[in-house]
Protein backbone atom coordinates (compact mmCIF):
# COMPACT_ATOMS: atom_id res chain seq x y z
CA UNK A 1 0.00 0.00 0.00
CA UNK A 2 1.35 3.46 -0.85
CA UNK A 3 2.01 6.09 1.77
CA UNK A 4 -0.10 9.10 0.83
CA UNK A 5 1.49 12.50 1.36
CA UNK A 6 0.37 16.10 1.06
CA UNK A 7 3.34 18.32 0.25
CA UNK A 8 3.44 21.94 1.46
CA UNK A 9 6.33 24.06 0.20
CA UNK A 10 6.38 27.51 -1.36
CA UNK A 11 9.22 26.67 -3.78
CA UNK A 12 8.03 24.99 -7.01
CA UNK A 13 11.48 23.50 -7.61
CA UNK A 14 11.31 21.67 -4.25
CA UNK A 15 7.86 20.28 -5.02
CA UNK A 16 8.97 19.20 -8.50
CA UNK A 17 12.10 17.59 -7.09
CA UNK A 18 10.14 15.58 -4.53
CA UNK A 19 7.66 14.44 -7.16
CA UNK A 20 10.59 13.21 -9.27
CA UNK A 21 12.22 11.55 -6.27
CA UNK A 22 9.12 9.58 -5.38
CA UNK A 23 7.78 8.74 -8.83
CA UNK A 24 7.12 4.99 -9.06
CA UNK A 25 7.80 4.53 -5.35
CA UNK A 26 5.65 3.60 -2.33
CA UNK A 27 5.47 7.34 -1.50
CA UNK A 28 2.47 8.87 -3.27
CA UNK A 29 2.17 12.67 -3.31
CA UNK A 30 -1.59 13.21 -3.60
CA UNK A 31 -1.62 16.99 -3.34
CA UNK A 32 0.56 20.09 -3.17
CA UNK A 33 0.18 23.38 -1.32
CA UNK A 34 2.24 26.53 -1.70
CA UNK A 35 1.12 28.19 1.54
CA UNK A 36 -0.17 27.22 4.97
CA UNK A 37 -3.79 28.14 4.32
CA UNK A 38 -3.93 25.93 1.24
CA UNK A 39 -2.22 23.11 3.15
CA UNK A 40 -4.91 23.28 5.83
CA UNK A 41 -7.71 23.11 3.26
CA UNK A 42 -6.12 20.21 1.38
CA UNK A 43 -5.54 18.17 4.54
CA UNK A 44 -9.26 18.57 5.26
CA UNK A 45 -10.19 17.58 1.71
CA UNK A 46 -7.69 14.83 0.87
CA UNK A 47 -6.95 13.30 4.30
CA UNK A 48 -3.37 12.24 3.51
CA UNK A 49 -1.52 9.85 5.79
CA UNK A 50 1.22 12.48 6.28
CA UNK A 51 1.54 16.23 5.84
CA UNK A 52 5.10 16.97 4.69
CA UNK A 53 5.61 20.68 5.28
CA UNK A 54 8.20 23.40 5.22
CA UNK A 55 8.26 25.42 8.45
CA UNK A 56 8.19 28.87 6.85
CA UNK A 57 5.30 29.29 4.41
CA UNK A 58 3.36 32.33 3.13
CA UNK A 59 0.06 33.46 4.72
CA UNK A 60 0.26 31.13 7.71
CA UNK A 61 3.42 29.17 8.38
CA UNK A 62 3.69 25.43 8.79
CA UNK A 63 3.61 25.65 12.57
CA UNK A 64 0.45 27.76 12.58
CA UNK A 65 -1.10 25.34 10.08
CA UNK A 66 -0.35 22.43 12.41
CA UNK A 67 -1.89 24.31 15.34
CA UNK A 68 -5.06 24.97 13.35
CA UNK A 69 -5.30 21.34 12.27
CA UNK A 70 -5.10 20.20 15.88
CA UNK A 71 -7.63 22.82 16.99
CA UNK A 72 -10.00 21.46 14.33
CA UNK A 73 -9.54 17.88 15.56
CA UNK A 74 -7.56 16.80 12.48
CA UNK A 75 -4.85 14.40 13.63
CA UNK A 76 -2.96 14.00 10.34
CA UNK A 77 0.70 13.48 11.33
CA UNK A 78 2.94 16.37 10.30
CA UNK A 79 6.57 15.85 9.32
CA UNK A 80 8.50 19.08 8.86
CA UNK A 81 10.98 19.03 5.96
CA UNK A 82 12.94 22.24 6.18
CA UNK A 83 16.08 24.15 5.40
CA UNK A 84 15.56 26.34 8.47
CA UNK A 85 17.65 24.86 11.25
CA UNK A 86 16.85 27.30 14.07
CA UNK A 87 16.24 24.92 17.00
CA UNK A 88 13.36 27.00 18.31
CA UNK A 89 11.35 25.98 15.26
CA UNK A 90 11.89 22.35 16.24
CA UNK A 91 10.91 23.19 19.81
CA UNK A 92 7.64 24.76 18.68
CA UNK A 93 6.99 21.85 16.33
CA UNK A 94 7.53 19.36 19.15
CA UNK A 95 5.29 21.28 21.55
CA UNK A 96 2.54 21.41 18.91
CA UNK A 97 2.65 17.64 18.43
CA UNK A 98 4.58 17.32 15.17
CA UNK A 99 5.72 13.81 14.29
CA UNK A 100 9.20 14.78 13.24
CA UNK A 101 11.70 17.16 11.75
CA UNK A 102 13.88 16.32 8.72
CA UNK A 103 16.51 18.63 7.23
CA UNK A 104 16.44 19.27 3.50
CA UNK A 105 19.99 17.93 3.38
CA UNK A 106 18.53 14.42 3.93
CA UNK A 107 18.68 12.05 0.98
CA UNK A 108 15.72 10.35 -0.66
CA UNK A 109 15.99 7.13 1.31
CA UNK A 110 16.14 8.99 4.64
CA UNK A 111 13.08 11.07 3.77
CA UNK A 112 11.13 8.06 2.48
CA UNK A 113 11.92 6.12 5.66
CA UNK A 114 10.82 9.07 7.79
CA UNK A 115 7.53 9.39 5.89
CA UNK A 116 6.78 5.69 6.25
CA UNK A 117 7.65 5.75 9.96
CA UNK A 118 5.34 8.70 10.57
CA UNK A 119 2.54 7.19 8.49
CA UNK A 120 2.75 4.06 10.66
CA UNK A 121 2.28 6.12 13.81
CA UNK A 122 5.92 6.64 14.72
CA UNK A 123 8.03 9.74 15.13
CA UNK A 124 11.22 10.87 13.46
CA UNK A 125 13.36 13.35 15.37
CA UNK A 126 17.15 13.74 14.97
CA UNK A 127 18.93 12.47 18.06
CA UNK A 128 20.50 15.86 18.78
CA UNK A 129 17.07 17.51 18.81
CA UNK A 130 15.72 14.78 21.07
CA UNK A 131 18.53 15.47 23.51
CA UNK A 132 17.89 19.21 23.46
CA UNK A 133 14.14 18.78 23.89
CA UNK A 134 14.38 16.22 26.69
CA UNK A 135 15.52 18.37 29.58
CA UNK A 136 13.55 19.19 32.72
CA UNK A 137 10.90 21.07 30.76
CA UNK A 138 10.30 18.31 28.21
CA UNK A 139 6.90 17.35 29.53
CA UNK A 140 5.85 20.96 29.88
CA UNK A 141 3.95 22.65 32.67
CA UNK A 142 0.17 22.44 32.94
CA UNK A 143 -1.56 25.09 30.86
CA UNK A 144 -2.70 28.03 32.93
CA UNK A 145 0.09 27.87 35.52
CA UNK A 146 1.19 31.40 36.37
CA UNK A 147 4.37 32.44 34.63
CA UNK A 148 7.38 32.98 36.93
CA UNK A 149 8.56 35.68 34.52
CA UNK A 150 8.08 39.41 34.50
CA UNK A 151 5.97 41.01 31.77
CA UNK A 152 9.11 42.09 29.88
CA UNK A 153 10.64 38.62 30.18
CA UNK A 154 7.42 37.16 28.79
CA UNK A 155 7.76 39.50 25.80
CA UNK A 156 11.38 38.47 25.24
CA UNK A 157 10.52 34.78 25.57
CA UNK A 158 7.71 35.10 23.02
CA UNK A 159 10.09 36.61 20.47
CA UNK A 160 12.71 33.96 21.28
CA UNK A 161 10.15 31.21 20.70
CA UNK A 162 9.39 32.61 17.26
CA UNK A 163 13.04 32.10 16.34
CA UNK A 164 14.39 35.65 16.67
CA UNK A 165 18.02 36.23 17.61
CA UNK A 166 18.96 38.48 20.52
CA UNK A 167 19.73 41.28 18.06
CA UNK A 168 16.35 40.89 16.36
CA UNK A 169 14.55 40.81 19.72
CA UNK A 170 16.31 44.03 20.72
CA UNK A 171 15.15 45.70 17.52
CA UNK A 172 11.59 44.38 17.84
CA UNK A 173 11.18 45.52 21.45
CA UNK A 174 13.21 48.72 21.22
CA UNK A 175 15.69 47.73 23.91
CA UNK A 176 19.43 47.18 23.90
CA UNK A 177 21.16 43.97 22.89
CA UNK A 178 22.77 43.71 26.35
CA UNK A 179 19.37 44.06 28.02
CA UNK A 180 18.01 41.21 25.89
CA UNK A 181 20.98 39.01 26.85
CA UNK A 182 20.29 39.72 30.51
CA UNK A 183 16.59 38.91 30.12
CA UNK A 184 17.39 35.63 28.33
CA UNK A 185 19.73 34.60 31.16
CA UNK A 186 16.99 35.36 33.71
CA UNK A 187 14.45 33.40 31.67
CA UNK A 188 16.63 30.28 31.48
CA UNK A 189 17.35 30.42 35.19
CA UNK A 190 13.72 31.01 36.25
CA UNK A 191 12.40 28.23 34.00
CA UNK A 192 15.23 25.89 35.03
CA UNK A 193 16.02 25.00 31.43
CA UNK A 194 19.33 24.41 29.70
CA UNK A 195 18.92 26.52 26.58
CA UNK A 196 16.69 28.59 24.29
CA UNK A 197 15.20 25.47 22.71
CA UNK A 198 13.77 24.20 25.99
CA UNK A 199 12.58 27.71 26.84
CA UNK A 200 10.72 27.79 23.51
CA UNK A 201 8.96 24.52 24.36
CA UNK A 202 7.77 26.04 27.63
CA UNK A 203 6.56 29.17 25.83
CA UNK A 204 4.50 27.19 23.33
CA UNK A 205 2.92 25.03 26.01
CA UNK A 206 1.97 28.16 27.94
CA UNK A 207 0.35 29.69 24.86
CA UNK A 208 2.94 32.46 24.50
CA UNK A 209 4.00 31.48 21.00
Amino acid sequence: MPTTVLLADDHPVVRAGLRAWFADSPIQIIGEAEDGSQAYRLVEELRPQVLLSEVLLPQIDGLQCLGRLRDAGLETPCLFYTGHTNPTYAARASALGAAGFVAKSADRDELAAALQTVAAGGVCWPSELVRRLSGPIANGSPSGVASPLTAREDEVLKQLAFGLSNKEIAQALGISYETVKEHVQHILRKLNVADRTQAAVWAVRQGLA
